[in-house]
């Protein structure tokens, strides 16, 4: 496949920049024409591989990458976390055929804000690049409660300034809880929330809920999610 860069001076700051790497050709220009309709969303290139697709976050800073799993010289995996090492503040979503859980929990790892299956409607794909772009973490609750137990544990001193409403908001966000359903449980605002949670995002060096609750966990700041 032959990637495409998309990209004039004048586009650089309209809407949510997104870049689609993926090396299934009428896939990757099909998501790129039905996301291109759709409002506050722009996308400036296409990749068909891991290397081209790392060298054009490099060159267009995209704020949502979509990644696919299987490309022909390295997999999804490990090109996110050559992203995300490159450029934290890129938001990556993983797009795979199915819900492998290998697959996800890699995912995790390498700092992804979540996944989407293929066979996705557009406008699914849409809602999820903006949710993305929000921080918000594109995986269910279920899935979440599945796989952080089983995510590799590391220690550093990361976090230890958290407090103790912040270790709060983060076992509910380890729930799959959305900010409005902390809010109602909390008897907080909707804004003190979305307060709490960048809080939280910067004492653990996170851009994404998914990032924050993945290094909780891994930190041993968090048990993994509560069932209570």
């Amino acid at each position: 496949m032959a990637d495409v860069a998309q990209m004039t001076e004048q586009s650089r700051d309209v809407g949510i920049r997104v870049l689609i790497v993926d090396d299934h050709a009428m896939f990757a220009e099909s998501l790129a024409r039905l996301l291109g309709d759709e409002e506050g969303i722009e996308v400036v290139g296409v990749a068909g591989n891991s290397a081209r697709g790392i060298e054009l976050v490099d060159r267009l800073s995209p704020k949502v990458v979509l990644l696919d799993y299987r490309m022909p010289d390295r997999d999804g995996v490990e090109t996110a976390a050559a992203i995300k090492a490159m450029d934290p503040s890129s938001m990556v979503v993983m797009l795979t055929g199915a819900e492998d859980d290998r697959v996800l929990l890699g995912a995790i790892d390498a700092g992804c804000s979540g996944f989407l299956t293929k066979d996705r409607a557009a406008s699914e794909v849409a809602r999820a690049v903006r949710a993305a772009a929000s921080g918000e973490a594109l995986i269910s609750p279920a899935q979440l409660a599945r796989l952080l137990p089983r995510l590799s544990s590391k220690r550093t001193e990361v976090g230890t300034d958290l407090t103790r409403r912040e270790l709060e908001l983060l076992d509910h966000l380890a729930r799959g809880s959305s900010n409005k359903t902390i809010a109602s449980e909390l008897h907080l605002s909707l804004n003190t929330v979305r307060n709490y949670v960048q809080s939280v995002l910067t004492k653990l060096g996170a851009h994404s809920k998914l990032e924050a609750v993945s290094t909780a966990v891994r930190e041993g700041i968090i048990d993994y999610p509560s069932t209570s």
